[in-house]
């Protein structure tokens, strides 16, 4: 039948392709119109969740792209490119997995015009992940198949058609890859079939010259001693051909698989015709029998054939047909009939764990069911000699300890978890007994100066709970005779065969040394862990169950496995410092102590998430006017990178809050700064090491205790809880602002009431954001938390910490509550000032009558000095309405405001100048002064200490004529 018959005929009822799989696709019935490999394969693609609109093939960066396959197949794929060049057809080769391992295109312009998942290597066309395809329905049928057009399941390639088969090891029958060709539409032709059959054929050939002259003559022996059953053929004692590579068929998984070229494998080694029967997964059974032949050259081998039994394999499974030439062996091969060989001393007795018996007579008909008559299959699994069989089990079980430690050790970045997965790794396939010894210096990240005097037993991990040896967290201190401290000497693993006559080892503990080898503990090898030049500690595997000492290929196995290990503890030796250090860092760069102020009763948490130190910060500023700010913060990101950015941004809002700005106005300063470090970053750092802080978050609020306004802007933050004093909680909704860095968009400020003893949380997201629970749900449990009236402030963040906190913080969290105060108001004194400076004495005089009242007439002539200069400076340069306010809190505060702009600066006044004398004295005799905008002008404060700490500074006469004489 042509190509194009198989591929375009569309049932009796003449319906498309195209029509056929659109009525599938809409569970229409289409049994009869398509192909049944189609439709079986469109069904498989269905149950694994496939769309034929969103059909991702996923890339595997690690394929072979020079492997064992590939060097057999590329000059058989430059040839056939050669021979369609010019035309619009490509090859594909890809492995046993569906993973295209090399590409050839008739025309080399295709490569630049077709997507990368059908011009580049790595991508996996398995069904699993591409669905109905050529190379998918070649590996899930195991044999040449076409696919057409709307045969396709993926939407995508349903203008081609292909051809695919799969290539198989000669040897085994083992599918190691598939052959694809495709083409247009107009391309299919019968004469591909052909093509595609033959470079199969050519790379299968190659393979096999790949193998050995040695295997060769074995696997020449071995047919030469019958004649090998043809392929569909069924031989007189019931067995079939049988591929090896359909267990997989059959449902064996890969698993499986590798334990039969175990068992396999072990046969080889023993030299001796027996017959070992498997028990695989899922209660599939089978049975390997070996045959020992010599080679017409007198290489003494072994092969293994594998019998299945009946129930082993579907009913469905068909055979290949195809046969090689003299060399290339078929793809089944059943075990020729041959004579029972006379019994000897080595079939008397076969050494097999479970069926060992000769393989002529009984044995022969018991594994292959001939006597009973159960169908039963059989084909050539592995060829190989005892000897080099021997070494191989031993170098595949130390090759498979490694490759597992690769994933198994350094799962962590903790430096004793890591210890403890080198222990866990090498009982008991190395070792019955392990102990690792680490420096105190290195637990805690650092480099130990001197190892053997600072070690402490870090892991004791055995067969038994009963180990006796140093526990957990002894001082251990090692006798310069051990080969412990030989081993930290050398850099190189000590082996001790024979811990009996070992004096050294005994004399470090001789009662704890006859403990331990009545236990039965008889050799040791102790390696000494070292990774990039720095000593990390000593492990040391102990041999118990097994009677044979430990020996060269032991200590090389053990070396290789301490040395990975030691790389991943020091990976972790490395984390653990620097974790330390950015978490020192960031510690020091938060808030140590709260300054005192009066307007709010203040708590807080911080607690760093457990991948890495963030960039959370959190402040009270005290402000003006008896009012404070309060400040949360988030950098984006973890690490010193995060922890550094945010002791910038904390210093840059103090310096901005040190300038009375609103906070929408703070929030752009700190918007601008942001985007300049951006900026200085991007043009300090190459383009791959460039780490930006765009995404940090700030919330900033400013709570007055003398009219309890809270005024406040965020930048990309989440909005502060509000819990009233009756205990409600409102999360108010706040206009959110950009995150910062963004540049350009304008912040907003809201305002409401907060009465005396509400609670302002403010928090990072850190504490909302759990991956194992929606926002809603976590923002449920914090309003739970806070609904306790009269709560204090430390017992709200302990609540929160308790109920709220996710059990693991994949972010920092960083808390902080304040419970509001009000100002008295017998404490706040406000007084309207004309703009007459004759009426300056009046307000001096009212303001002298209330310093009486507060009990402040120390400070009387001092606060007389300053309002003076403070009105007149009012009067003479503002304008109406001008007011004083004086307020009586920790210092005593008083504040002229008027309704200009201008603000006054400090300066030194020649000798000949009148004036600008004024402020100079008012920055002599208060604490402090500043100027504050507001809406309606300006405020020009002092502050003064209520109990002066010293005498008034020394004032010349010139600057006291300054003042007024009112």
């Amino acid at each position: 039948m042509s190509a194009v018959a198989i591929v375009t005929g569309a049932g009796e009822a003449g319906i498309g392709p195209a029509r056929v799989r659109e009525r599938f696709l809409h569970d229409g019935t289409v049994e009869g119109h398509v192909r049944s490999l189609i439709l079986d394969s469109w069904q498989r693609s269905q149950l694994l969740g496939l769309s034929p609109d969103r059909i991702e093939l996923p890339y595997r960066p690690d394929f072979e792209p020079d492997g064992r396959l590939v060097r057999a197949a590329v000059p058989v794929l430059d040839r056939l490119a050669a021979r369609f060049a010019g035309s619009r057809m490509n090859v594909a080769l890809t492995d046993e997995t569906g993973t295209v391992l090399q590409r050839r295109f008739g025309e080399i312009s295709m490569a630049k015009t077709l997507p990368e998942f059908q011009s580049l290597p790595g991508f996996v066309f398995a069904e699993q992940y591409g669905g109905t395809n050529g190379i998918g329905l070649a590996l899930a049928e195991r044999r040449l198949i076409h696919v057409y057009g709307a045969e396709h399941f993926a939407e995508r390639s349903q203008v081609n058609g292909c051809s695919a088969i799969p290539v198989r090891n000669p040897l085994s029958g083992r599918i190691e890859g598939v052959l694809c060709l495709g083409f247009p539409r107009s391309y299919a032709d019968p004469a591909l079939d052909t093509v595609v059959r033959k470079a199969a054929a050519v790379i299968e050939q190659r393979l096999l010259t790949q193998s050995s002259a040695r295997e060769r003559a074995l696997l020449r022996a071995y047919l030469d001693s019958g004649r090998p059953v043809q392929a569909g053929e069924t031989a007189g004692d019931g067995r079939r051909l049988l591929g090896v590579d359909e267990l997989a068929q059959s449902g064996l998984d890969r698993n499986d698989q590798v334990l039969l070229a175990e068992q396999a494998t072990e046969l080889i080694s023993r030299a001796q015709r027996a017959a070992v029967e498997v028990t695989l997964s899922r209660g599939r059974r089978v049975t390997l029998m070996s045959h020992p032949v010599t080679s017409s050259s007198g290489v003494e081998g072994v092969v293994i054939e594998v019998v299945l039994h009946s129930g082993s394999i579907r009913p469905q499974l068909t055979v290949p047909g195809r046969l090689g030439d003299q060399l290339s062996l078929p793809m089944t091969i059943a075990p020729p009939a041959r004579p029972a060989p006379p019994p000897g001393p080595a079939e008397a007795a076969p050494s097999c764990p479970i069926d060992a018996r000769p393989s002529g007579g009984t044995s022969d008909t018991r594994a292959t069911g001939g006597a009973t008559g159960r169908r039963v299959s059989a084909g050539l699994l592995l060829v190989g000699e005892p000897g080099v069989g021997k070494y191989a089990v031993a170098a595949r079980r130390r090759l498979e300890l490694l490759s597992e430690a690769s994933t198994r050790i350094g799962t962590t970045l903790d430096v004793t978890r890591t210890a403890w997965e080198l222990a866990e790794m090498a009982v008991p396939r190395l070792a019955d007994y392990v102990t690792i010894d680490l420096p105190e210096a290195v637990l805690r990240g650092e480099e130990s100066a001197d190892p053997r005097s600072d070690l402490h037993r870090t892991v004791v991990h055995g067969v038994t709970d009963d180990c006796p040896f140093y526990p957990v967290g002894t001082r251990v201190d090692l006798r310069p005779t051990t080969p412990h401290v030989r081993c930290l000497t050398s850099g190189q693993a000590v082996l001790e065969p024979d811990l009996s006559t070992a004096a050294g080892w005994q004399a470090q503990t001789p009662k704890g040394a006859e403990c331990i080898l009545a236990l039965g503990v008889h050799s040791l090898i102790t390696v000494p862990l070292l990774a990039r030049g720095v000593v990390l500690g000593i492990a040391s595997f102990y041999r118990a169950r097994d009677l044979a000492p430990y020996g060269d290929d032991d200590r090389s196995l053990a070396q290789e496995l301490a040395t990975r290990a030691a790389i991943c503890i020091d990976n972790a030796r490395r984390y653990t410092r620097e974790h330390s250090m950015v978490l020192a860092l960031q510690r020091s760069l938060l808030p140590r102590g709260l300054p005192e102020q009066s307007a709010v009763e203040v708590a807080h948490r911080y607690l760093p998430a457990e991948s890495g130190v963030g960039g959370d910060w959190f402040d009270v500023i005290p402000l003006s006017g008896a009012r404070v700010a309060l400040v949360v913060g988030d950098v984006v990101g973890h690490g010193l990178h995060a922890a550094a950015t945010m002791g910038r941004l904390r210093t840059a809002v103090h310096n901005f809050s040190e300038l009375d700005l609103a906070p929408d106005e703070l929030l752009t300063h700190l918007d601008n700064l942001v985007g300049r470090l951006d900026r200085e970053e991007d043009d300090a750092e190459p383009a791959a090491d460039r780490t930006g802080i765009i995404g940090a978050t700030c919330l900033y609020v400013v709570y007055d205790p003398t009219n309890q306004r809270c005024t406040l802007a965020r930048a990309g933050h989440p909005p502060p809880a509000v819990v009233r004093p009756d205990g409600t909680v409102t999360l108010p909704e706040l206009p959110a602002g950009p995150p910062l860095g963004l540049g350009g968009l304008p912040f907003e400020t809201a305002e409401f009431h907060l009465p005396e003893g509400s609670r302002l949380v403010l928090y990072s997201d850190g504490l909302i954001e759990d991956r194992r629970c929606d926002v809603d749900t976590v923002l449920d449990r914090l309003r739970g938390a806070l609904a306790r009236p009269d709560s204090s402030p430390e017992e709200t963040c302990r609540a929160i910490v308790d109920t709220v906190v996710p059990q693991r913080l994949v972010d920092d969290v960083t808390l902080l509550v304040a419970r509001t105060r009000a100002l008295p108001c017998d404490r706040i004194a406000t007084w309207d000032v004309p703009a007459d400076p004759a009426r300056v004495a009046d307000i001096r005089a009212a303001v002298t009558r209330r310093l009486g009242d507060w009990g402040l007439d120390e400070v009387a002539f001092v606060t007389e000095l300053l309002l003076s200069e403070l009105v007149t400076n009012a009067i003479r340069y503002g304008s109406e309405p001008i007011q004083v306010r004086l307020i009586h809190d920790r210092t005593l505060i008083f504040e002229v405001s008027d309704a200009s702009s201008t603000a006054p600066h400090l300066r030194h006044a020649a000798t000949t100048d009148e004036g600008g004398r004024g402020l100079f004295l008012v920055a002599q005799l208060a604490q402090a002064w500043g100027t504050r905008y507001t809406d309606r002008g300006k405020v020009i404060w002092a502050e003064c200490a209520v109990e002066p700490s010293g005498d008034l500074p020394d004032l010349s006469a010139s600057y006291l004529a300054d003042i007024p004489a009112i």
